[in-house]
Formats: C-alpha cells, sequence, structure tokens
C-alpha cells in the first residue's frame, strides 16, 4: 500500500532485490530475477518521489543487509522555487549543493561532512523577494528525501544524540526517527542575518523537514554568542545525530527498533 507524507506525496514500499549469493540452491538451480525499472512517480502533488531502497532477501523472507543502498531522490516544483534533492545515507560525505542561498549551501555542506551523507541539492527560486520560500522548499524535499531513503526503517539506532561546539557557542541535538513529527527548538541568534540569510530561516528549516520526514527534534542552545558559530554548531550537531540515528544496530539483526513492531509516517 502506497504511504502519503504531510505534502502529499505518495512514496511506494521499496522494491526487493534478492541476490544469488545470499540462496542457498546449487547456482544450476537458480530461478532468474529481474529487477524492473525504475520510473518517476508523477504525481498531482509537487513533490516527485523515486523510491530507490533495496533490501536484501531470503526466499522472500526479508534479510538484514547493512550493505543495502539507501537512497532518496525527490524532485519539488512550485511556482515559487524548482527544487531537486538527492540524498545517499550510506555516502562518504560528498556534497554538491547550490541553492542560489550561500550560507544555506554552506550549512547543507555541514550536514554532508559531518553526516557522511552524500547530498547533492539543486534549486532556484524567488530569491528576488527573499530566501524564505527556497529555504523551506529544499528542506521540505530533503525531509521527504530521508523519508524514502529510510524505508522500513529496520535495523537502525533510531536515536541520536550529539553536542556540538563551534568556539564559544555548544549546541546540543537530540533526535528520534519515529514517524511521529515534532520540533522543539531553543535556539538564540543575537542577529537577524548572517550575511544576507535571515537567521529565523533556522528554525523553518528544521521544522520543515521534521514536518516531512517524520522526525521528533529536539535543538538546545548551551552557549553561544556568534551568529554564525550557533547556527553552524547547530548544522553540525544535527549531521552527528541524524548520523547515529540512521546507522545500523547489528544486534538488532535488522528488526525494526519499535516495541510497535513498526516505524511509519502512515
Amino acid at each position: 500500500m502506497a504511504l502519503r507524507t504531510p505534502g502529499g506525496c505518495h512514496l511506494l514500499p521499496p522494491r526487493i532485490r534478492v541476490s544469488p549469493a545470499t540462496l542457498s540452491p546449487p547456482p544450476a538451480q537458480l530461478p532468474l530475477f529481474h529487477k524492473p525499472n525504475s520510473n518517476n512517480l508523477k504525481l498531482s502533488n509537487p513533490i516527485i518521489a523515486t523510491p530507490r531502497a533495496s533490501m536484501a532477501n531470503d526466499n522472500s523472507s526479508p534479510a538484514f543487509s547493512a550493505s543495502q543502498t539507501r537512497i532518496g531522490e525527490v524532485k519539488r516544483v512550485t511556482k515559487e522555487t524548482n527544487v531537486s534533492v538527492k540524498i545517499n545515507l550510506d555516502g562518504k560525505g560528498i556534497t554538491d549543493s547550490s541553492t542560489s542561498v550561500p550560507f544555506l549551501d554552506h550549512m547543507l555542506d555541514q550536514l554532508a561532512s559531518h553526516g557522511l551523507f552524500d547530498v547533492h541539492v539543486r534549486a532556484t527560486g524567488d530569491i528576488h523577494i527573499d530566501d524564505h520560500h527556497t529555504n523551506e522548499d529544499v528542506a521540505l524535499a530533503l525531509g521527504t528525501a530521508l523519508l524514502q531513503a529510510l524505508g522500513d526503517r529496520k535495523g537502525i539506532n533510531r536515536f541520536g544524540d550529539f553536542s556540538a561546539s563551534l568556539d564559544e557557542a555548544l549546541i546540543h541535538v537530540s533526535l528520534d526517527l519515529s514517524g511521529r513529527p515534532h520540533l522543539s527548538c531553543d535556539l538564540h541568534i543575537p542577529t537577524e542575518r548572517v550575511g544576507s540569510y535571515d537567521t529565523q530561516l533556522v528554525e523553518h528549516f528544521f521544522q520543515s523537514l521534521v514536518n516531512t520526514s517524520g522526525m521528533t527534534l529536539h535543538i538546545r542552545q548551551l552557549a553561544g554568542k556568534n551568529s554564525h558559530h550557533i547556527i553552524e554548531a547547530t548544522f553540525k550537531a544535527f549531521a552527528r545525530a541524524l548520523r547515529q540515528a540512521t546507522e545500523y544496530d547489528h544486534r538488532r539483526a535488522g528488526t525494526v527498533p519499535s516495541s510497535k513492531g513498526v516505524l511509519s509516517r502512515a
């Protein structure tokens, strides 16, 4: 059954890839499996999602595989912006972001570098008005891509907690990939702008990301006077906490980290 994101996007369940190496019969007895080509799911909603996650399989029973590909790729087109996002949760920290908002690009670099995610973002928008719509739609698309890449969330740690310092600034981030969107943000940024970037957009970025990813996120400022340091430490702490949460706990052997047996945005 298709899942619906808060923005109205339908996400298809992950396709199952069967590897001959995981099956018990000798090679001569193996059936041939062909994975159909994935096509973009074009919807009436502005967000277009392309499922990419694959799961190893053994005789039609789910099997844990830390080598599965966890990639989310989303395109969001509105009258205000045109945004495409791709994230690989098991990347090497490769970043390639161009949003026409330089400070936002810098923060996306922090997300990729410190989370060890490969992040590709392209965005154009009505920045002649201000950066609000571009900032928001990049975060909405990124949250949807994260939701897609996580799939059924089997075997992950689920929780992440990290404190990052940058000179005088110290930020604590705790998050839960629970499927329930909630943001609690306690930042005290002393200036209205960093360069041309409106500092009010920091909280709005995380609220938008939380709404589409189904994440519970708490951000606390423990110290800090410099606006740039406060915001950058926030993104660094978030990246490391998200890295913890998305990494595999091998003791779980591929089970869902919930007493309910399911973690879902449904």
